[in-house]
């Protein structure tokens, strides 16, 4: 039985950071979405819409916001558990807090409990696709796999490869991080809404011979994406300097090892030289942009300019962003912008929470975005969920207007439902 959903809706014609955002996307003010086997069937004014389709059952949202769900690009579900812990920078977090909590994780029963509290609170948010790291155990690949495909939830995870500056019981080998991932990848890779992602931590926890073997790894599944982290903090850029002397510079010490390509997702990226950005562009490479942890742990502003030239995807980067929710992650990428000087629109922002996150994960054919053909996934939202965003859509003026407090000030409560691959979500008790 097809669904029909009224509501606003909001969609994309084009890239608003290569034009015109008022042209690029749009808010179509008393909307429809038709829904039927897990896609988006029609879309369009609900006047049209609904006496076309007198056998679909309506979902009346009223003046709710009908969104592609959002889409979080970088995460480490692991580090649930350790949200919001205090005072640390990148070094001594890992050492304080993540390796600690990410030892837990040989405990395949542990690793399915955090796996299932952490889909529960995407989807509590309106996220409905991420992109995550795990640990070195398969048992964490496993556990999120298995918690998502419960839920029908389309993501990319990995197993965290480490060979070297991790305690010894988080350690890995070459050998063991190609036959690990290689049998992980055969196992998962595009089963239901699943993709496997080749996923070496970073260049400190990993020697060349891990990074080579991934490399080779990636070349033999060229439909894979890989993900890393990449500039993130000034000491961490040093300290990579130090282990790989023979190297240009940061992004050197992937190219080297065939980790550098047009399916590659980088984290961060923050303090990027000119080479590496030419190289970046050059490859087709994506960034990943986590606003709320590049400022909880103090790692610097990230340049919007480059969303302009480089597939740009945005995430919460928990658990060293400080939130779950992609409004707030959309909050904190606005303020970081106009620290830089960079003024963002609100169909901007939105844009890099679903549809540009789409694209740097090479899902834009499927996710992100409302049209015909797209996979149904997505969140309603109430434009006035607090006394405080309600008194500022008073004023409002215009659609997007209306929106912005939502994106500076709104949270899990603006979430009024979640729709996952053309099915509502139900969300289970804790």
């Amino acid at each position: 039985m097809p669904h029909l959903l009224l509501g606003q809706v909001l969609s994309f014609h084009a890239n608003p950071f290569h034009t015109d955002p008022l042209q690029a996307a749009h808010i179509e003010t008393h909307g429809a979405v038709l829904i039927d086997q897990g896609r988006i069937l029609a879309t369009g004014p609900a006047v049209q819409l609904r006496p076309q389709h007198p056998q679909a059952t309506v979902h009346d949202y009223g003046q709710a916001l009908i969104s592609p769900g959002f889409i979080d690009a970088h995460v480490h579900y692991p580090q649930t558990p350790i949200i919001a812990s205090w005072g640390k920078r990148l070094i001594d977090w890992l050492n304080t807090y993540t390796f600690p909590q990410e030892a837990r994780f040989h405990d395949p029963n542990y690793a399915l409990d955090i796996a299932n509290r952490y889909c529960d609170l995407t989807l509590a948010h309106g996220t409905t696709s991420f992109c995550t790291y795990t640990t070195i155990h398969p048992t964490s690949v496993d556990a999120i796999f298995t918690a998502a495909q419960t839920r029908r939830q389309r993501i990319w995870a990995g197993k965290t490869c480490m060979d070297r500056n991790a305690p010894d019981n988080l350690l890995d080998t070459p050998k063991s991080a190609y036959d690990d991932s290689k049998a992980l990848l055969q196992k998962w890779h595009a089963q239901d809404r699943l993709s496997y992602v080749i996923t070496p931590r970073f260049s400190p926890t990993s020697t060349p011979e891990q990074l080579h073997a991934l490399g080779s790894l990636w070349r033999e599944y060229p439909d894979c994406l890989m993900q890393t982290h990449l500039s993130e903090q000034l000491d961490e850029i040093a300290w990579v300097k130090d282990l790989f002397p023979q190297s240009r510079d940061y992004l050197d010490t992937y190219e080297a090892q065939g980790l550098l390509g047009e399916r590659a997702l980088y984290g961060h990226s923050i303090h990027l030289t000119p080479r590496e950005i030419a190289r970046l562009t050059e490859a087709g490479a994506s960034l990943i942009h986590c606003p709320t942890s590049n400022a909880f742990i103090g790692s610097g502003l990230f340049d919007m300019t480059l969303a302009k030239t480089l597939r740009t995807g945005l995430a919460t980067d928990t658990g060293g962003g400080s939130s779950f929710s992609m409004l707030r992650t959309m909050a904190a990428a606005y303020d970081i912008a106009q620290l830089r000087g960079q003024s963002l629109h609100p169909a901007q922002l939105w844009w890099l929470a679903t549809q540009g996150s789409a694209r740097a994960l090479h899902a834009d054919h499927q996710i992100g975005n409302i049209a015909p053909g797209m996979e149904a996934d997505l969140t309603i939202l109430d434009l006035a969920s607090t006394p405080a965003i309600a008194q500022a859509v008073e004023r409002a003026e215009t659609p997007w207007q209306a929106l912005f407090p939502t994106v500076m000030m709104g949270d899990d409560r603006a979430i009024r439902a979640v729709w996952v691959g053309g099915e509502e979500h139900r969300q289970t008790a804790p």
